[in-house]
């Protein structure tokens, strides 16, 4: 794999990764919500204006140009599975930036994801 094709994957795996963080950090914030008939509208109003939903919602946005860059260049067949990254990435920055458990089933669990996406890379 070039450079510049393992470049546009990783850059759509963080920006997808930071996404999910992001919604993580506006829910966080908003707390927990029930939809119902009454409360759609100000639900609704709290996450269109919440920053972080909307930070979260634009790297989205921009992850999906990055990764149709990415398919133009790399068989879906190696591109794909590099998305597993982003588990990685989110299980580390969720343990770091909002304190949630990283058993050691996970961490195995990330080793193996670790390997198997160099396997995939290499081939």
């Amino acid at each position: 794999m070039k450079l510049t094709e393992f470049s546009l994957i990783l850059s759509g795996v963080l920006l997808n990764a930071v996404a999910q963080l992001l919604l993580k950090a506006g829910a966080n914030t908003i707390g927990h919500f029930e939809f119902h008939p009454a409360n759609i509208l100000p639900i609704g109003w709290k996450l269109a204006t919440n920053p972080y939903i909307f930070g979260g919602l634009s790297c989205y946005a921009v992850s999906v140009v990055v990764w149709i860059l990415a398919l133009s260049r790399v068989e879906v067949s190696i591109a794909y599975p590099m998305l597993s990254i982003g588990y990685v990435v989110n299980a580390l920055a969720a343990w770091w930036l909002f304190g949630e458990a990283v058993s050691m089933m996970r961490v195995v669990g990330i080793g193996v994801i670790i390997v198997g996406v160099c396997l995939v890379a290499r081939s």
